[in-house]
């Protein structure tokens, strides 16, 4: 379970990219609807790909993207294929295997891919990762983890998500409100990628927080441009 926080945290990261200036909850948008997206997908670390050669099926790999974006093939070995859409890693292995192989005809499968899922950690009874199905709010994906336990500080929950400009914020949340049915609105829907935390003990600074956080779950340096 360590080492899929660390994954998942590493794979935020490098969504992120090099800008993290934790800000307060003033300069995140609310949603209020599960967000679309017209952009091309990139592949990111956690992925699983399917890498088929139509014409050399013996090369054929199913493989995950590791923490550090590249993914082993024979032949060609190390490959970054964090950051890049299934098109371009597609062509990069065309001309990669264009030096091993006479008419390398190569696809490129997102088999599974981390950008449908969300990480709930801290006082519930099953932290880990949790698959967006459609709209999901922050008590659903609790839900999903087992609910929170007795000892949770359900007054003040942090979402991490990547905004806009590229920088990670905090969203400070109060489920208890919304569990009590005083302010629904405390129960926003989630975005891929967000990570819930349910804290046991009052936070003082969520900005200082968070950087703590990252610090704790993800071994610096770790030679993706995240600076604190």
């Amino acid at each position: 379970m360590k080492a899929l926080k660390i994954l998942w945290l590493v794979t935020l990261t490098f969504i992120v990219g090099c800008s993290s200036q934790a800000t307060g909850r003033a300069g995140v948008p609310q949603p209020s609807s599960y967000p679309a997206t017209s952009k091309e997908y990139r592949i990111q670390p956690g992925d699983q790909l399917d890498i088929k050669l139509f014409y050399n099926p013996e090369l054929n790999e199913q493989l995950t993207v590791r923490s550090d974006g590249r993914i082993t093939l024979q032949l060609v070995n190390d490959v970054v294929a964090a950051g890049l859409t299934p098109a371009e890693l597609t062509a990069f292995l065309n001309k990669a295997y264009a030096g091993e192989l006479e008419n390398p005809k190569v696809a490129v499968i997102v088999r599974t891919s981390v950008a449908d899922k969300v990480y709930v950690d801290g006082e519930v009874n099953r932290a880990g990762l949790v698959t967006l199905t459609g709209p999901t709010t922050v008590l659903q994906s609790i839900s999903q983890a087992g609910g929170i336990k007795e000892s949770a500080k359900a007054d003040q929950v942090i979402v991490l998500r990547r905004i806009d400009d590229g920088t990670m914020a905090g969203i400070e949340l109060n489920l208890e409100q919304a569990l009590h049915g005083a302010d629904a609105s405390q129960d926003i829907f989630l975005q891929p990628n967000d990570i819930v935390y349910v804290p046991k003990s009052t936070i003082s600074n969520v900005n200082t927080w968070i950087d703590l956080y990252i610090r704790k779950n993800i071994p610096l340096p770790i030679g993706l441009g995240y600076s604190l």
